[in-house]
């Protein structure tokens, strides 16, 4: 049975550095979301990007912002 996708957040990054910078503040503040390869739809430079339910997109703003995580965009998806 296929899982039901639901909208996410996603946060893309142009470096592999940021992404894991991203990775290691989430878990430091126990964000939700984990890193993910960039999905078809979008394209970032490093591949890696940040996902989430979308209900959490305004605290990972605030995170990313307080942290100075440097990021490509941010999309809200059905995944």
């Amino acid at each position: 049975m296929p899982r039901e996708k639901t909208m996410k957040v996603v946060f893309a990054f142009p470096t592999t550095t940021m992404a894991m910078k991203m990775e290691a503040a989430a878990k430091a503040k126990e964000a939700p979301g984990r890193l993910i390869p960039v999905p078809r739809q979008i394209s970032a430079g490093c591949g890696m990007a940040w996902c989430a339910p979308v209900a959490d997109r305004v605290s990972l703003e605030q995170l990313i912002a307080t942290e100075q995580i440097v990021t490509e965009g941010c999309y809200e998806l059905l995944l």
